[in-house]
Formats: structure tokens, C-alpha cells, sequence
């Protein structure tokens, strides 16, 4: 039977690459680029081989292996894991690069900063001062050569050849032999007649003024060059000259060595070293001192090198998240780091954490996301969004608080390409239309406008033929003047995906109705938006050969990025508007109880100054525009808006109470009104119905007077919008208002009806005072059912009780 020697190499569980090595100590080692072959993981791998004749230096690597591979210090090069044959020596250690190559990498890509020479210093010497005063041992070949870099940019001292214990062994260090690593002897090794005895670190000292110059200056000539420190720092050139001092008694400790050049204004004193020395003692550090630490990182981020913030700024944050109380304030520094990846890093470290995070009930770390959305959104695919990330989100738009909700309706600006059908045009659109109807914030509801008009284009024909038109024409009666901006700026940069019909017979109707607004920012956006209208259909009746053209993407399905010929005039400052809702949450942080009450149509009296509308002139200030529209707005508060009739489930159930007194307040008329609005007029849907239904203006019988705004509060129109100072004549739109006023009833806005100039003045003024007869007798009536019951009773005793 016979026997096969295994190969000891083959079955080693590393591999060599093929490229020639990188380097290594003189005369002993071969660095090489290795793998594990399990995993492919890199290492590095020193090799050396066992050549006959060279029985000391064998011994030298022999001893350099086993100090190798009982030493442990975050410092020293890391041994995973060793190879001893008689032809050779294995030694696996972490993926390094030697520090003389990974310098002059740096310096040609020009991204060498002090600050990472800084930290490296710092290591080198840290791992000195454990070997001299935790371990009794003397390098005895701190160089260049012998110094490595890892893949997050921290140094790590090797070549352990040459190291002795400093205890107990008077035969001295050992014989180099090697001529590149003599120069770095200190200069009273040369002395035989030992009176220039130091510490027994003064030797590795002496080397380690060695190693800074050639860090800061390039190789080491010859020793006299030690005498001039040429571009070695100001503040560490006092510390420098003490190492490479001839007296060796002089030299500092490495830990003192630390502390000196730590001190206020020394080299060792910056961010930079201060953040890594936390993160080394993060896991015992308490939750406030994190708190702060995380709070402050992001700032200091852009100065650090982009190594060391993918391969150990990044894997703490990470800890900090899963395990950590840090919550919401590691996100800032955790998305910048995430700039520095790739899109496979990205997929793999990143969006795992992000998804998590979206389940968190936190309102800080929910709002942070909703934030920096822009930052990670690219790197999400569509099956994760529609699973596990919109559920957690559409919760922020029934959030009681206003900057939740606002940064919610931003998000779908994002969010909206990546939806799937039933989560775009169900889901979405129904909390849209929530908002935009009953939403006490008008920034919010201005928000939503601007946010539907942006992702126009991605709703499926029906639900943009049903929504878009509808909703734009609700947003242009609302009492905030931002949004009726919106509305109208919606019109246009939606405008290729109306038909002509709808364009004629909707569109222009609502946006004529603006050309009186009582701002001067919505009158003008409304003049530019009907001379586009007018334009387009002009151009049609000119050449009818163009509508099929004109109409190409009004049944087309979801196109990203159509409407983008209105853009030059209808840009969407969405950032510019809800910079409100901060102001808004400042100024009132609780909603009162008339807001409560009736949440669909808000008064604009008890908001803040709001921010300067899209349009791009001030509004004309005009105190009795503002008190008629005030009143308007107000009667508009018991209209039975059918946007909102669908069945949205839960989401309408808190409105039942105030649908049922709306309903009570009106059985005098209201009723009557609604159905004489329209009768042959049939709704295309739900969505579009409160169109025909005209409920914007169903309330004029006797509108109840505003509130009083709250003391010292002006009206909107008074502020100065940044714009030209007001004049002092008066506007030209007053006498229409006053007209409006004390005249002729506000027209209805039933844009489905074919004859929707409807009823005449006087019908409508003799229906007002037939319902209001009807009140007066139903009121006496019930005064005199009171009366009697109390004179059949007759008077009632002292002490007793009233039943009814």
C-alpha cells in the first residue's frame, strides 16, 4: 500500500495572487496580496523562504512569526493565520499596504491631509509605548518599512524581526546585517565605551524621530539630514528635536511623547484624532455623551479622509443604530458616509438600516428620513417601497403634527416613480384629497396642490382625468393665496394632459373667476395661465389638423416628465412655501377650537405672515377685498364638498359629526340649491362630483359673519411681501368687490352643467328669502308650542323640579 505526502501549501486555506509582491522588510519578507479561498476575502500574506546558508536570518523570521502571533494590540499588524515549512514561512495578517507606497499614492492623487499623518503618528507611538511599558520590549526596527496601512487608513506597526526583550538579556539586541535598516541605529550604539547609556526606550525613540521625517520629507538619506527638520510641522518640530537629541536620557517616553504633543496647539490636537479616540472608547462612552458626539460628526465629515469614513466611521454608526439608543441623530452623518459608496455598498450596509428605520414609531428619526429622502431614494427598487416602505410613510399624513405631515406630502415628489397602481392612484389620491380639503394648515393644503401637480404625470389616464381637474379647481377657491397660486400654476404645468373640451368648458371658467382675486400674485398668475389656454386653443381653431398632436398624452399612460414646456413660467417652489409650516408650528403649536370645528376652509386671519406666493409681484393691499372675501370664505365652511363623498373608510369617520350639522344648519334651503344646480348634469366620478354639485358657493343664503381675528392680528393684504412698497391709491378691483358685495350673489362654479350659467339673480335672491321665511315661521312656531306647554302646567312651586 502506499502512502502520498499531502502538500502542505495546497491545502493551506490562502492563496497567493499572481502579482508580483508589493513589498516588504529588507531582506527578509515578501509582501503578497492574498485571498482566503473560502470566502475571497483579501489578506496579505509575507512569505519567506528558507534558503540554505542563511540559517540566522531563518532563525530572525522564525522568532518575527511567533512575536507575530502571540502579540495582540489594536496597533500592531493583525495575524489571522501562518504557514511553517521547511521551505518556506506563511504569514496571513490583514489586507495592508506598506506605508512608503500608500503615501506616494496619496501625494500623486493629491488627497494627503496633516490630519491623517496626525492619526497615524498617534498609532505608531501608541504601539511603542505598549510594547516598551505593558510588554518590556524593544522594536529595535521602527522605519519606514516596517510600518503598514489597512484598508480604513490606520497604520499598523510590523516588522518584528529584530525585537528583544528589554529585561534580563545582557547579549544585546541582535545583529541586523542588513545595511537599509542600520542608518536608523541611534548614534550611541556606535559608542563602544557605553557612557551614552539612555532609557530603554531611547533607541526606538531615536527611530521614531527617524520615521516622522521621512513621513513629512521622503526616504532618509544619511543620519545628518535628521538635523534639518524641513517640512515637518512647526507645532510638532519641538517634539521632533527631542527624539533625534544625542543625548538618549533626553528622550522622551512614547507615552509622554503622546501627551505633549496632545496639549492645547499641539500636533496630535485636532478633530480628527479627538473622534478617533472616542470611537475607540465608544462602547463605554454614556447615551448623552454619543448623543453629542453623533450631533457634531457630521460637520467634521468632509475634512476626514473618505477611507476611513466607508471603513470605520460608517461600521460604528451602523452599531450605534442596531444596538445603540442613538436614534434619529446618527442619520445625518450615516447619509454623508453613504456618498462616499458605491451602489453595491450602498445596497448592502445602507438601505437594509433605512428600510428598518422606516418601521420606527420615533417622530424625530421619521421626519429625519422624510428629510434626506433625496439622499437614498435612487438606491430603493420598487418591490421595497410599495412593501415596506409607503405603509410606514402614508402614516405621516394623518399625523397631528403639522411638519410631519408636510414633509410627508414633499416625500411623494420622490416616492411617486416607484409606486405601483394601486398605491399611486388609490391609496395616494385619497389621502390627497383629505388634505387638500380638511387639512387646518394652509401651507399643507398648498403643498399637496403643488406636490399633485408635479406627479401629474405619473397617474394612469383615468385617475388623472378624474383628480387633476377637480382638485386644481378646489385649490384656486381656497382662503390661503398661496394655494390658489398653486391651483393655477397646477393648471398649467399639467396642461397637456386636458383636452380641448375640458380646457374650454372647465380650465378657463375657474380661471377667469381669478382675474378679481383679492391678491395681485394670484390675478397675475391667472392672466398668464388663460393667455396660455387661449393660446393653445387659438392655434387649434387655426389648424384643427393639430389636435390630435396638441392631445397626444391625454390618454397616453404614465409618462414621467411631460408638462415640461409649462416650466419655464410655472416653476414649484415647494421649499419656498413650506418654510410656512415652521413658522406656523412656532407661532401656534396648538390648533384652536374654531379650527377644530370646521377643518376644511381655515381662515387665513389666525395664520402668521405667509411667505411671498410663486407669483412674482406682491399682493395689492386692500382692506375691504379682505373682509369680503373673509365672509365668502366663511359661508364656504358648510358646503358639502363631494371630493370627500367616496368611501375612504377610517379616514372620514372624524368628519361624520360635522357632515351631520352641516346638513341640519342647511334643511332650510340647501337641499333645494343642490338640486337645482344641475339636474341633467351626470358626474364622470366621485372625485369630479363636487363640481357639479357647485358646493364651493352653496351657502349664500346668510353667510355668518367670520370670527375676529386675535388681537393685534392683520390682515394678510397689509403685510409687506418683500415686494415694492404699496402705494397709496387705491385698487382698481375695490369697486367690483364692493359691487360683489352689496349686489349681485357669487356665481356658481358647477363647471359639468352644459348650461352653466344656470339661475338668474332674482331667482336665486327669491329662493334666499323664501328659505329664510321658512326659518322666521318654523322659529315662531316652536316658541309658541313652548308657551303653551308652560301655561298648561301653570306656575311652578318654590323648590320643584322642571321635567321638560
Amino acid at each position: 500500500m502506499w502512502f502520498f505526502a499531502r502538500d502542505p501549501v495546497r491545502d493551506f486555506p490562502f492563496e497567493l495572487s499572481p502579482e508580483s509582491p508589493e513589498g516588504g522588510p529588507p531582506g527578509l519578507w515578501a509582501l503578497h496580496r492574498g485571498r482566503k479561498k473560502a470566502t475571497g476575502s483579501p489578506v496579505s500574506i509575507f512569505v519567506y523562504d528558507v534558503k540554505p546558508g542563511a540559517e540566522e536570518q531563518t532563525q530572525v523570521a522564525k522568532a518575527a512569526f511567533k512575536r507575530l502571533k502571540t502579540l495582540r494590540h489594536p496597533n500592531i499588524l493583525a495575524y489571522i493565520d501562518g504557514l511553517e515549512t521547511d521551505k518556506c514561512l506563511h504569514v496571513v495578517t490583514e489586507a495592508v499596504t506598506p506605508l512608503g507606497m500608500y503615501l506616494k499614492a496619496r501625494v500623486e492623487a493629491g488627497d494627503l491631509k496633516e490630519l491623517e499623518l496626525s492619526w497615524g503618528l498617534h498609532q505608531i507611538v501608541k504601539a511603542l509605548s505598549f510594547l516598551v511599558n505593558d510588554c518590556s520590549l524593544i522594536h529595535n526596527n521602527v522605519c519606514m518599512a516596517a510600518v503598514f496601512v489597512d484598508r480604513a487608513g490606520e497604520w499598523k506597526l510590523g516588522g518584528l524581526d529584530y525585537m528583544y526583550s528589554a529585561q534580563g538579556d545582557s547579549s544585546g539586541p541582535p545583529r541586523k546585517g542588513v545595511p537599509e535598516l542600520e542608518q536608523y541605529d541611534p548614534p550611541e550604539l556606535a559608542d563602544s565605551s557605553g557612557r551614552a547609556v539612555g532609557e530603554k526606550w531611547s533607541a526606538d525613540m531615536w527611530r521614531l524621530g527617524c520615521l516622522i521625517w521621512e513621513v513629512f520629507n521622503g526616504p532618509l538619506p544619511r543620519a545628518a539630514a535628521l538635523r534639518n527638520p524641513g517640512k515637518i510641522p512647526k507645532s510638532l518640530v519641538p517634539h521632533y528635536c527631542e527624539l533625534v537629541g544625542a543625548n538618549p536620557k533626553v528622550r522622551p517616553n512614547p507615552a509622554r511623547f503622546l501627551q505633549n504633543c496632545q496639549a492645547p496647539g499641539g500636533f496630535l490636537n485636532n478633530r480628527f484624532v479627538e473622534t478617533n479616540l472616542f470611537l475607540e472608547e465608544i462602547q463605554i462612552k454614556e447615551p448623552a455623551e454619543k448623543q453629542k458626539f453623533f450631533q457634531e460628526l457630521s460637520k467634521s465629515l468632509d475634512s476626514f479622509p473618505e477611507d476611513f469614513c466607508r471603513h470605520k466611521v460608517l461600521p460604528q454608526l451602523l452599531t450605534a443604530f442596531e444596538f445603540g439608543s442613538a436614534g434619529a441623530v446618527v442619520l445625518t452623518p450615516l447619509f454623508k458616509v453613504g456618498k462616499c459608496l458605491s451602489a453595491e455598498e450602498y445596497q448592502q450596509k445602507i438601505i437594509p438600516v433605512v428600510v428598518k428605520m422606516f418601521s420606527s414609531t420615533d417622530r424625530a428619526m421619521r421626519i429625519r428620513l422624510l428629510q434626506q429622502m433625496e439622499q437614498f431614494i435612487q438606491y430603493l427598487d420598487e418591490p421595497t417601497v410599495n412593501t415596506q416602505i409607503f405603509p410606514h410613510v402614508v402614516h405621516g399624513f394623518l399625523d397631528t403634527n403639522p411638519a410631519i405631515r408636510e414633509q410627508t406630502v414633499k416625500s411623494m415628489l420622490l416616492l411617486a416613480p416607484k409606486l405601483n397602481e394601486a398605491n399611486l392612484n388609490v391609496e395616494l389620491m385619497k389621502h390627497f384629497a383629505r388634505l387638500q380639503a380638511k387639512d387646518d394648515q394652509g401651507p399643507i393644503r398648498c403643498n399637496t396642490t403643488v406636490c399633485l401637480g408635479k406627479i401629474g404625470s405619473y397617474l394612469s389616464a383615468s385617475t388623472r382625468h378624474r383628480v387633476l381637474t377637480s382638485a386644481f379647481s378646489r385649490a384656486t377657491k381656497d382662503p390661503f393665496a398661496p394655494s390658489r397660486v398653486a391651483g393655477v400654476l397646477g393648471f398649467a404645468a399639467t396642461h397637456n394632459l386636458y383636452s380641448m373640451s375640458d380646457c374650454a368648458v372647465k380650465i378657463l371658467p375657474v380661471l377667469c373667476s381669478l382675474t378679481v382675486d383679492p391678491e395681485k400674485s394670484v390675478r397675475d398668475q391667472a392672466f398668464k395661465a388663460i393667455r396660455s389656454f387661449l393660446s393653445k386653443l387659438e392655434s387649434v381653431s387655426e389648424d384643427p389638423t393639430q389636435l390630435a398632436e396638441v392631445e397626444k398624452d391625454v390618454h397616453a399612460a404614465s409618462s414621467p416628465g411631460t408638462g415640461g414646456t409649462a416650466a419655464s413660467w410655472a416653476g414649484w417652489a415647494v421649499t419656498g412655501v413650506s418654510s410656512l409650516t415652521s413658522k406656523l408650528i412656532r407661532a401656534h403649536p396648538t390648533t384652536s377650537s374654531s379650527e377644530t370645528n370646521a377643518p376644511q376652509r381655515p381662515t387665513p386671519e389666525g395664520l402668521p405672515a405667509p411667505a411671498p406666493p410663486p407669483g412674482p409681484t406682491a399682493p395689492t393691499p386692500s382692506g375691504h377685498w379682505e373682509t369680503q372675501e373673509e365672509g365668502k370664505d366663511t359661508a364656504d365652511n358648510s358646503s358639502a364638498d363631494r371630493w370627500d363623498d367616496e368611501d375612504w373608510g377610517s379616514l372620514e369617520q372624524e368628519a361624520e359629526s360635522a357632515l351631520a350639522q352641516q346638513e341640519d344648519w342647511g334643511a332650510g334651503g340647501h337641499a333645494s340649491l343642490v338640486q337645482a344646480s344641475s339636474p341633467a348634469h351626470k358626474p364622470e366620478s366621485d372625485w369630479s362630483s363636487w363640481e357639479a354639485e357647485g358646493s364651493w358657493d352653496q351657502s349664500w343664503q346668510e353667510p355668518s359673519p367670520p370670527e375676529p381675528p386675535a388681537e393685534g392680528t392683520r390682515p394678510a393684504s397689509e403685510y409687506n411681501w418683500g415686494g415694492p412698497e404699496p402705494s397709496d391709491k387705491g385698487d382698481p378691483f375695490a369697486a367690483l368687490a364692493t359691487r360683489r358685495e352689496t349686489g349681485t350673489q357669487p356665481r356658481r362654479d358647477s363647471w359639468g352643467d352644459d348650461n352653466w350659467e344656470g339661475l338668474e339673480t332674482e331667482s336665486r335672491q327669491a329662493k334666499a328669502e323664501l328659505a329664510r321665511k321658512k326659518r322666521e315661521e318654523r322659529r315662531r312656531e316652536m316658541e309658541t308650542k313652548r308657551a303653551e306647554r308652560r301655561a298648561a302646567k301653570g306656575p311652578m312651586k318654590l323648590g320643584a323640579r322642571k321635567l321638560d
